[in-house]
C-alpha cells in the first residue's frame, strides 16, 4: 500500500482580499506540517494558483472559490478563473468545461455571505461532485453539522478544509487520500479517503479582517499573518 497524502482543500494566498499570505511561506509552513498537496482556492480567481503552481507544481492544485448568485462554489483542478456573479448553473458548466472537479463550501454556515440556501443547494447537488461537510472556521459547529447530515441524505462526497487565510490555519482540516495525479485519479481516492478535522477558533476571523484592511491603507505586516 502506499504513502497516504495529506490534502489541503480550501486555502488562500495574498490573491485573496482577506489574506496576506505569501507563497513561499505556505510552502514552507506546507513542508513543516507534512502537507502533500494543497489546493490554492482565492475568491473569485485561479491567477493566484496558477503562479503557486508554477512555483511549486508537485505540490498545489489549481483551484478558486467562486461566488455564484446563490452560494459559493470551489472548482479543483482548474486551467483558468470562472469569474464571480455568474448563476450556479453557468458556474458548473465553465467549470466543467475545463475538467474541474467541483464541491460546494461552507454551504449552510450562517454568518458567510456564500452560504446556500437548501432549495438552490438541492436544485444544483446533482452537478457537483461534492460539498464542503466540515469548514475549520465556521464557529457554528451545527453548520458543520448541518452539511455532513445533508450529505449523508443525499448521498454525496464530503470534504474538508481548513479555509486558510493565516498561518497557523493550513492543515487545521485535511483529506488523507491515496496519491493521485489528476483530476479522475483524484475523486477515485477522495472516494476511499478519510479526514482529520479541528477547528481554528473565531479569532482568525479578526485576522482576515485586520489583512483586508491593511490592504485598503497599503500597511504590509507580518503581524497578522498567524505567526
Amino acid at each position: 500500500m502506499s504513502e497516504l497524502w495529506k490534502v489541503e482543500l480550501h486555502s488562500h494566498t495574498q490573491w485573496s482580499k482577506d489574506c496576506i499570505m505569501q507563497f513561499e511561506t505556505i510552502r514552507a509552513v506546507c513542508r513543516r506540517r507534512g502537507i502533500n498537496r494543497i489546493a490554492i482556492t482565492d475568491h473569485n480567481t485561479a491567477e493566484g494558483a496558477l503562479a503557486m503552481q508554477r512555483l511549486a507544481p508537485d505540490l498545489v492544485i489549481v483551484g478558486e472559490e467562486i461566488m455564484t448568485t446563490e452560494g459559493e462554489i470551489l472548482g479543483y483542478f482548474m486551467k483558468e478563473t470562472v469569474p464571480p456573479g455568474l448563476t450556479p448553473e453557468q458556474t458548473i458548466r465553465r467549470l466543467r468545461d475545463q475538467g474541474a472537479v467541483i464541491s460546494v463550501s461552507h454551504p449552510f454556515d450562517r454568518l458567510r455571505q456564500g452560504a446556500w440556501e437548501e432549495p438552490n443547494l438541492r436544485r444544483i447537488i446533482d452537478q457537483v461532485d461534492a460539498i464542503e461537510i466540515f469548514n475549520a472556521r465556521c464557529i457554528y459547529r451545527e453548520d458543520n453539522a448541518r452539511a455532513r447530515a445533508f450529505a449523508s441524505e443525499i448521498g454525496i462526497l464530503g470534504t474538508v478544509g481548513s479555509d486558510a487565510h493565516s498561518r497557523a490555519e493550513y492543515g487545521r482540516a485535511l483529506q488523507i487520500m491515496e496519491p493521485f495525479s489528476d483530476a479522475q485519479t483524484f475523486l477515485e481516492a477522495l472516494r476511499a479517503g478519510q479526514s482529520s478535522q479541528r477547528y481554528s477558533g473565531w479569532l482568525v476571523h479578526f485576522n482576515s479582517k485586520t489583512a483586508k484592511w491593511s490592504k485598503k491603507l497599503g500597511i504590509r505586516s507580518r503581524l497578522w499573518d498567524g505567526g
